[in-house]
Formats: C-alpha cells, structure tokens, sequence
C-alpha cells in the first residue's frame, strides 16, 4: 500500500478535508436552526462535490506515485489503478 508522500499533495488534502468538516458542520446548525430543506439540500451537494474533488486530488497523486515508483509489474500497477479509481467514481 502507498501512502502521500509529497507534502505538498498532504497538506492539500488536510486542508479540504478541514473545510469539508466545517461545511458538515454548518449543515448541522443548519438543521438546527429548522433552516428550509433546499438550502441544507444545496450545502449538502457542495460537500459531496468537495469529497470528489478531494478523492480525485488523491486519485491523482495515488496514480502518479504508483506508476512512478512502483516495483510491481505493469498489470499489478494497472490493476491497482483501477481498484482506487473504482473507489472513487
């Protein structure tokens, strides 16, 4: 298995992944707020956008570093390409 190697590709990540956290959490307040359905449904759809956006920023890192660096043979490469993308879309 790989993990994120470049720091910068990391820090990316940890700060999407943070602003994702605070929008979850609005959505919360919102919620408890008794705010109208379309609003919660509209910050909702922007958080799922934000995790895909944030899965295919680690697709991308995850194929790049797999391809570059990995000592496996071209199928197993390929095959865990594909298992990860699979993952995402």
């Amino acid at each position: 298995m790989m993990a994120v190697q470049d720091p910068k590709v990391k820090q990316d990540l940890l700060r999407r992944l943070r602003r994702i956290e605070g929008q979850a959490r609005g959505v919360a307040r919102m919620i408890e707020d008794e705010r109208d359905c379309q609003e919660v449904l509209l910050q909702l759809s922007a958080i799922r956008a934000a995790v895909h956006q944030t899965s295919l920023r680690l697709m991308h890192s995850f194929a790049f570093e797999c391809i570059q660096s990995s000592g496996d043979s071209a199928e197993d490469t390929v095959e865990a390409l594909i298992k990860a993308f699979s993952h995402v879309s």
